[in-house]
This record gives structure tokens, sequence and C-alpha cells, in this order.
């Protein structure tokens, strides 16, 4: 009898233990790293490159190109949320765990995919544009496949909330890498063949392999620790998106991720037209892009240490406050100063990267804050729900750059008259910066979940016996 009570009072001074103290080792905190850096080396080579060999090799119009990429975007809503359903609902799930398998058996696919879409196939105009919609949409349904378990899987690997904040600094680091490494290699691997419609698909190959590569470094090197089977009841699937309307931190994260990824793609679709027509350098993206790579590192270590001192949403807001100061300052006084703006604008990225460093450690927050509220536990439908509010950003970004170029008066290929010139400063500093100042009040008057109110939490969920 002493036995059968000190078992449970045992596995709970486990789960404790676990929530207070790191667990997490070196090596596995790397191999999660991994699994975003061979997601990088595929799913990005489409969102890289992809237009312009839809232009320039596939030979379709680019109005048609950019649909494509439109439609993949609504597509994602309906693909997203099958998946994380799939996710959550399975049962009997085997010793794998119940998310690494998706990317053990994901992967291939994804590879095959990734390569499929950068053939340009011997038929007509219309048969081009078919094949261009068909295998795009088919590698975005494959990324969510192997993606949106990825993300869940953080949830299970570890309650603490240190090492969750490891997690997303080395997820941060694989996707980065990967920008990164996709950035410098493929087009000098493209131009080693006389025929680019056949060195696409061979180079985007090489990084689709090595891709495929990390991802079984990534399933062989972590483990799930605290999965737990959804009870097969009816109506689950709609109990769980009515709990996730409930679930507060989720909706003020949906709504600050929403602010914040729009105004970083934003500034990414509007950095080409500043450089080229503000500065007078069209080459000016590598040299920035290098210098946001040499700060990565720093700005990691900096997301860590903040993280241990002041919890994860004072580090949140630390880092977006810091990249509206420097936006704001680089605007007002270095806007076409070459080498002023470098610096300035190096070091507002640097905080840009904390904020979407410490992110996903929030996800896997609002999971248990969800389960906590509810009773339920849904990783899959959570992360899903995220995927697409962080989609509806990069489409967002994409809308706004197009219209404001219009509204200012840019015309392509042409001298841009003053107004013109200020508009594209407008666009490039104060646009995101103003977005983010309304993310960073919203976040910090009304996201509720504080590391000690999710520790709490995760220690009620222990002695409910449901972690």
């Amino acid at each position: 009898m002493v036995t059968a009570r000190l078992k449970p009072a045992n596995k709970k001074l486990k789960k404790f233990n676990e929530i207070e103290s790191p667990k997490l080792k070196f090596k596995e905190k790397l191999a999660y790293g991994f699994g975003d850096l061979g997601n990088g080396l595929m799913f990005d080579m489409g969102q890289i490159y992809l237009l312009l060999f839809y232009t320039d090799i596939l030979g379709i119009p680019s109005a048609v190109g950019g649909l494509v990429f439109l439609v993949a975007k609504f597509f994602d809503a309906f693909v997203d949320t099958g998946v994380g359903t799939l996710v959550d609902n399975q049962k009997n799930f085997s010793k794998r765990g119940k998310f690494r398998p998706f990317i053990l058996y994901g992967s291939v696919p994804l590879e095959i995919l990734t390569v499929l879409i950068f053939i340009s196939p011997d038929i007509s105009e219309t048969g081009k544009i078919i094949w261009a919609f068909g295998t795009y949409l088919l590698l975005n349904a494959a990324y969510s496949v192997v993606n949106i378990p990825y993300g869940s899987l953080s949830a299970s690997m570890t309650i603490n909330a240190d090492d969750r904040t490891q997690l997303s600094v080395f997820r941060n680091l694989g996707s980065q890498g990967a920008m990164f490494i996709s950035g410098i290699v493929i087009i000098p691997l493209v131009s080693l063949f006389p025929n680019h419609a056949i060195g696409y698909p061979i180079a985007v190959g090489i990084l689709a392999i090595a891709g495929v590569t990390l991802h079984m470094l990534c399933y062989k090197g972590v483990k799930e620790r605290h999965t737990i089977e959804r009870p097969q009841v009816k109506g689950l699937r709609r109990k769980a998106f009515f709990n996730l309307l409930k679930n507060r931190p989720f909706i003020i994260l949906a709504i600050y991720t929403l602010l914040t990824i729009t105004a970083l793609f934003l500034q990414q679709g509007a950095q080409l037209y500043y450089y080229k027509n503000v500065l007078g350098f069209d080459n000016l993206i590598g040299i920035v892009s290098t210098l946001n790579f040499i700060v990565l590192m720093p700005a990691l270590f900096l997301t860590t240490f903040l993280s241990k001192k002041v919890g994860k949403k004072m580090t949140a807001v630390i880092g977006v406050s810091g990249f509206i100061i420097f936006q704001i300052v680089n605007f007002s006084l270095f806007s076409e100063q070459i080498v002023l703006f470098l610096i300035f604008n190096t070091i507002a990225q640097l905080f840009l990267v904390i904020p979407n460093t410490v992110t996903w450690a929030f996800i896997a927050d609002v999971v248990e804050y969800g389960q906590w509220q509810s009773g339920l536990r849904s990783e899959g439908i959570i992360y899903a729900s995220y995927s697409f509010t962080r989609k509806i950003s990069q489409g967002l970004a994409g809308f706004i750059p197009g219209m404001a170029l219009t509204i200012i008066g840019y015309v392509p290929n042409a001298a841009q008259t003053p107004d013109t010139i200020f508009g594209l400063k407008i666009l490039f500093f104060v646009v995101p910066a103003v977005i983010c100042l309304v993310a960073v009040i919203l976040f910090f008057i009304a996201y509720p979940l504080t590391d000690q109110k999710h520790k709490q939490i995760v220690k009620e969920l222990a002695l409910r016996e449901e972690l």
C-alpha cells in the first residue's frame, strides 16, 4: 500500500523538479534546431527563388506567379487545420512518439516536391500554369505535414521555461542559418550550368538532400516526454476550436505575431526599393544580409540572458521596443548616410531577432494554459492556428508594399521624385515601427501569462496528473 501511494507522489515530484530545473542537454537542443534548418533548406527555396524561376525560367506571367503564392496561403488554412486535428486526434501512437513520426515519414515527400517545383516541363503555357499551381500547393501540404508536428514537438520535450527558451533559440538559429546558406549557395550553383532550367533543380536538390539528413538527425536526437492521448469523444474537434477562442494568451499572442511578422516581412519587401532608389546601391542586400547574420549569435545569447533575468514576456517587450527606437533614430538622422544607416539598421535587426526567437517558447506555454483551462491538450490545433496567423502576415506584407508603391507614385526604372523618396523612407522605417508599437503596447498590457504563472499552471497539471 505504501508503494502504491509513493509512486504517484514520486512521479509528481519528478515533474516538479523538471519545472524548476532545466533538463535538456545541448545535443538535444541542437538536434531540435537541425529540424528547422532542414525545413529551411527545403521550403524556403520556394519562398526565396520560386517567383523568379516562374517568370524567367518556367515562363509564366508574373501576376500568375504571384497568384500561385496567394492561393497557397488560403489553401494552407484548410491543410494546417486538418494536419493539426490529425496530430491531436491520434490514438495508440507508437514508441516513436506523437510528433516525431511525421518528421520521419514526411521528410522525403517534402524533398521530392521541393525539387519538382523547380522543374520546367516542355508544355503549353496553360499546362505550365497548372503545373505551377499543382506542385506548389502539394509542397505547402507536405510542409504542413512536417512543420506543424515539428512546431508542436517542443511542448512535449520539456515543461521547463528556460529549456523552452533555449529550444526557441536553437530553432531560430536553424531558420536563420537556412536563409543564409540558401542565400549564398543557390545562385553560384545554378550558374555552374549553362541551362538554368537544369541548374535550379540540381542546386535545390542538393540542399533538399541536406535538409532530409538534418530532419533525420532531429528525429533521432529529440525525445518526447509529455505526450497525451486525447480521449475519443464525439464533438471533440469542435470543442478544441471553441477552447482556442477562449484561450486569451493565444489570442493576444496571435494578434501580436500578426503585427510583428507583418512589420518584419513588410520591411523585407520594401528594402530593395529603398536601397536602390534612396541609397543608390542595388546590391546592398548582400551586405545587409551578412551583417544581420553576424549579429544573430549575439542576439540569441542576449535573448537567453534576458529571458532568465526578466522572463519571456518582458524579453519580447524589450526586443520590439529596441527595434522601434533604432528604426526611428535611423529614419530621423541617417536615412541617406549609408555607413551610419548600416550600423543602426543592424542594431535594429539585432533587437528584432529577440521577440522572433522567444515567440516559439510562448506557443508551448499557451498549450499548457489551454489544457489547464479546459482539460483538453491541443498542441496540433494551437500550432496550426498560429502557423496560419504567420502566413496571413506574409500575405499582408506582400500586399501592403504593392499598394504603397502605387500611392507614393513609384515609377519602375526611373528617377524618383522627392515625394516618392520620402514615401519610400516612410514605408521602410516608419510603417514597420508604428505596427510594432501597436503590437508591443497590446502585448505588454494584455498578455497575461508570465513565466511565474506558467510555472504554477504546470505544477497544477502535474498534480492533476495531466502531464
